[in-house]
């Protein structure tokens, strides 16, 4: 019983150095990856290439998509609500074909996805009536499409 008691201990010292070691190395990996993640697309503030003959001069948001992106799917349904709500200038933007949607889009341009440091897909960016990039960002949930799109330029009403 006595020698059992004894093991026990040592097997429970053993491993509490073990987990220690553990929680240090991670320490150790953690201090030395404080450097923050680059950012993706183009900085807020920047011109936006080629806005105008893309969107027209009200401002809008770019939308790149990519086909067989289920989050890409919502992001465009997102999209086709507010363009149907408020008339704002919208644009799915694809490398290849764009999957299926009312929103006005155009396929085969890989260019605008460098452009437009648009890394993956769903991406939105939205361009105010300057030409200027105000938000420009990974949108990987319907909220996150809401979001941006309640930052983008509404189009100014007729009068009547």
């Amino acid at each position: 019983m006595t020698s059992a008691l004894i093991v026990s201990w040592l097997a429970i010292l053993v491993l509490a150095l073990v987990v220690s070691g553990l929680i240090r190395q991670v320490h150790q990996l953690s201090k030395s990856m404080s450097v923050s993640p680059t950012r993706v697309g183009l900085q807020p503030g920047a011109a936006a290439p080629g806005a105008r003959d893309l969107i027209g001069a009200g401002g809008g948001v770019l939308l790149f998509v990519s086909p067989g992106c289920r989050s890409c799917v919502e992001a465009l349904d997102e999209a086709a609500t507010w363009h149907a709500d408020t008339g704002g200038e919208i644009l799915a933007v694809s490398a290849t074909a764009v999957p299926d949607t009312t929103v006005p889009a155009v396929p085969d341009r890989p260019d605008l996805f460098e452009r437009y440091d648009a890394i993956a897909t769903p991406f939105a960016v939205v361009i105010d009536a300057d030409g200027t990039v105000v938000r420009s960002e990974p949108v990987g949930s319907r909220t996150a499409v809401r979001d941006v799109l309640a930052s983008a330029p509404k189009p100014a009403r007729s009068a009547q």
